[in-house]
């Protein structure tokens, strides 16, 4: 009876006066003590309540219903099928929404829906993947800003491949510690063709300079990257390499020359399509016939076998420069190689790998200076804060 006369009295009610009455209909379903035909009547006010004009009403139905395990379900669907503002209610808050519902919304659902499914606490895996798959940069953000959202490897790549290109994708990635190294060099990969591209549209350098630097700089963050990544990620970040077609000689020799012999003997392995205990033998294998062999199958250019030969032999004699680990060149190892290459009689067309080698020297030149001077300006600091 009351319910009747609820609905009468909605057909002629303001719109503002029906949403507040709507909202104690509501609080009553699912708070207060009904009978059993009470509750059904209730319910399917509620659910005719869907059909009301007013955006008003169906606001404030979503806003008393979202956070609650004991709300109708056929309402719930209802209002997640509603426009944005009143969807979000439901798809951010409702424990009533399963999987399938908010894959389902991610594939059909407004950018607006599918950011309001990207906030939700742990949120599972599933929806995460369908939402990396084909919402927007917008809600993509808002996924990876979630804490309580599950997303995999896989997820991440394709966000990664999708937006790297954006600069806050790529802030809110590597600002993640579940972000695979293979993930990573892509984003790298993507801000070193981002800045090329605008570097030379603005005309500030010419294409193929640009290009050149960019590349550079992509290579030398890649050897980083494999330097400070766990090893059980090394392998896949060089198949990614290869895949990629970055695995390149000067690649490979940079990572040799940085003394990240790991990554030279993946590299090789990967290229070579052998097992890496196989290839490290041949590698120290006193024999240079071991290793020539190794050079020739993975393919890499004949006039830079020099370069490799004469760091590998830096190598066994132990006479690598380590300090600063394994991720910039060293000054010491590359100047060896390149005034040694310089020397060869034998060796065809040495002209690009010597242009190699000089920029390889030129960078670990300004590398070394540069830390000498930050380490004298910390001297001098520290010295200052003793006097004080």
């Amino acid at each position: 009876m009351i319910v009747r006369e609820f609905l009468q009295w909605m057909g002629a009610a303001p719109a503002a006066e029906r949403a507040d009455a709507t909202s104690a209909l509501a609080r009553a379903y699912l708070y207060s003590d009904l009978g059993p035909d009470d509750r059904a009547a209730a319910e399917g006010a509620l659910i005719m309540l869907l059909d009301d004009a007013s955006s008003l009403v169906r606001t404030e139905l979503a806003r008393a219903l979202a956070f609650s395990e004991d709300a109708p379900p056929m309402v719930i669907l209802g209002l997640a099928g509603d426009q944005p503002d009143i969807a979000s209610w439901v798809l951010e808050y409702s424990p009533l929404l399963v999987d399938a519902d908010l894959v389902d919304v991610v594939a059909t659902g407004t950018p607006a829906a599918q950011a309001a499914i990207a906030k939700r606490a742990n949120l599972p895996s599933a929806v995460s993947a369908a939402l990396a798959e084909v919402a927007p940069a917008e809600a993509c953000l808002v996924l990876l800003e979630n804490p309580g959202a599950e997303i995999v490897a896989f997820s991440l790549s394709r966000i990664a491949e999708r937006f790297g290109h954006l600069a806050a994708i790529r802030e809110a990635m590597l600002t993640r510690p579940d972000v695979p190294a293979v993930t990573r060099q892509l984003l790298v990969a993507s801000l070193s063709d981002t800045l090329a591209r605008f570097v030379s549209g603005r005309a500030w350098l010419e294409h193929d300079r640009a290009q050149r630097i960019a590349k550079e700089a992509c290579e030398k963050a890649t050897v980083t990257l494999a330097a400070a990544s766990p090893e059980r990620e090394l392998a896949p970040l060089i198949r990614h390499l290869r895949q990629s077609a970055q695995l390149n000689a000067g690649l490979v020799l940079r990572a040799l020359l940085s003394g990240n012999v790991e990554m030279f003997l993946a590299a090789l392995a990967e290229l070579c399509e052998l097992p890496i205990a196989r290839v490290s033998a041949l590698v120290y294998d006193d024999e240079s016939s071991g290793f020539r062999a190794l050079f020739d199958k993975a393919g890499l250019p004949p006039a830079s076998y020099p370069a490799f030969r004469i760091a590998i032999d830096a190598m066994r004699e132990g006479g690598f420069d380590m300090g600063g680990g394994s991720t910039r060149l060293k000054r010491r190892t590359v100047e060896r190689v390149l005034t040694r290459c310089a020397e060869e009689e034998n060796a065809v067309d040495v002209a690009p790998l010597l242009t190699l080698l000089r920029r390889f020297a030129a960078e670990a030149a300004r590398e070394e200076a540069r830390l000498f001077c930050n380490e004298l300006a910390a001297d001098d600091a520290s010295d200052h804060r003793l006097a004080a």
